[in-house]
């Protein structure tokens, strides 16, 4: 460091650094678990991110190999596990097009209100860690609060709370359940006795008319906040043609301005769930966001996810008003022992992190030739060297937050 002191009124600093190399991870909160960032830096510019993925050895995909499909569902909540009864339906949905099996009405709407729930209860994490890693903890605690009532409720429908295994081959393992107690949080929440019996689908209405008045309150505390614009607006942008060549997807893809969304793009087999349900497909620009927000920014993809909330509500109401006057059964039978076709086959469907696709080889046995699965978050992940090049060190962490990863989906 050299110091300028010419004019005793003046003091010049003239600070020279050096490249420096610095781990952000695994410890680090919001590097999400095992991932490490190797990160060059001169001073508090990051000239190099490099992500090294890291190894839970979970191994889904070969036990895949070794197992009948209702086995190998429980691997595939661990995927996945702040969205696991979204990554049952894929990997349901790609034994059912294998096997060309049709599943009742009751069946597909059931599925509907489960996964649409579950990608509530997964954006509500990702609104509170992103918010956490940023700085600000109230939304982080607000989040998860909200989410334990989803949780309540999932326990209430299959006996788990994280390992669900509940949306199986041939539709659910179990119909919806009648009268239950209210869960706790909700009664909390809404001033119910906690010895309240109602019906499961008016518990969920009576959460879900909570939940609309709370997320005004997250866009106050997070959304609409000058500290959080500033953190997040114009940083990390992504235009649309490198969200595309990356093959980025989700809100992720979508915060780009990348108008496509599995539910009602993907294959008929998966967008028949959706038919005659009215929701948008949340894509920016935003009429009302801030004039410092550029599209495809750190703050757009927060707010495609806000948005997904909200239309995921109104997709739960409609279904739970059709689920009663569905024709069939929650579940066509579908035995252990099933042998696959002589095929193979290759479904995506819309996670609330993206596109995951599951692709399945048969042999004329019960177990799979081959069964792999393409991870979203992992070719999220894949753009973060770009983003994060050129940005200040505390950046990163906003950048990475963005991105909504889940490292057991990328390790499989």
């Amino acid at each position: 460091m050299a110091i300028q002191t010419e004019d005793p009124r003046v003091i010049e600093f003239d600070v020279r650094t050096d490249e420096m190399l610095v781990n952000m991870g695994p410890q680090h909160p919001s590097t999400h678990g095992v991932l490490r960032l190797l990160l060059r830096t001169d001073g508090e510019v990051v000239h190099e991110c490099t992500p090294h993925i890291g190894y839970l050895h979970r191994c889904a995909e070969k036990i895949g190999e070794n197992l009948a499909g209702p086995q190998w569902i429980p691997y595939t909540d661990r995927m996945d596990y702040l969205a696991g009864m979204n990554m049952n339906l894929g990997m349901s949905l790609a034994y059912e097009k294998l096997l060309g099996m049709e599943l009742p009405e009751k069946a597909v709407t059931l599925r509907v209100i489960i996964a649409e729930l579950g990608r509530i209860a997964s954006h509500l994490v990702g609104m509170g860690a992103y918010g956490l890693d940023l700085g600000s903890f109230s939304p982080f605690l607000y989040a998860f609060r909200e989410r334990e009532i989803i949780l309540d409720l999932f326990e209430e429908v299959c006996g788990a709370r994280l390992t669900y295994s509940y949306l199986t081959i041939g539709g659910a393992t179990h119909d919806l359940p009648g009268m239950i107690e209210i869960p706790p949080g909700l009664a909390a929440l809404t001033g119910k006795s906690p010895n309240t019996r109602m019906t499961w689908t008016d518990a969920t209405l009576l959460f879900l008319e909570h939940l609309e008045d709370r997320i005004r309150e997250y866009h106050t505390l997070l959304t609409n906040n000058s500290i959080f614009i500033k953190r997040t607006a114009g940083i990390g942008i992504m235009p649309a043609e490198m969200a595309i060549s990356y093959g980025c997807s989700g809100p992720v893809l979508r915060g780009s301005g990348v108008d496509l969304d599995l539910r009602r793009d993907g294959e008929p087999i998966y967008t028949r769930m959706y038919d005659g349900y009215n929701y948008r497909i949340p894509v920016p620009p935003f009429d009302e966001a801030p004039p410092e927000v550029v599209v495809g920014d750190n703050w757009c993809r927060f707010y495609v996810r806000m948005l997904e909330v909200v239309e995921s509500i109104g997709l739960v109401r409609q279904s739970l008003a059709k689920y009663p006057s569905t024709e069939g059964t929650y579940r066509v039978p579908f035995k252990m022992n099933t042998k696959l076709p002589k095929d193979e086959c290759y479904l995506e469907t819309e996670c609330p992190r993206g596109q995951m696709g599951f692709y399945l080889v048969g042999n004329g046995q019960a177990e799979p030739l081959r069964a792999r699965a393409k991870s979203s978050c992992f070719c999220n992940l894949s753009i973060t060297g770009p983003l994060c090049k050129g940005v200040l060190l505390a950046d990163v962490p906003a950048v990475v937050g963005s991105l909504d990863i889940v490292m057991g989906e990328i390790d499989r």
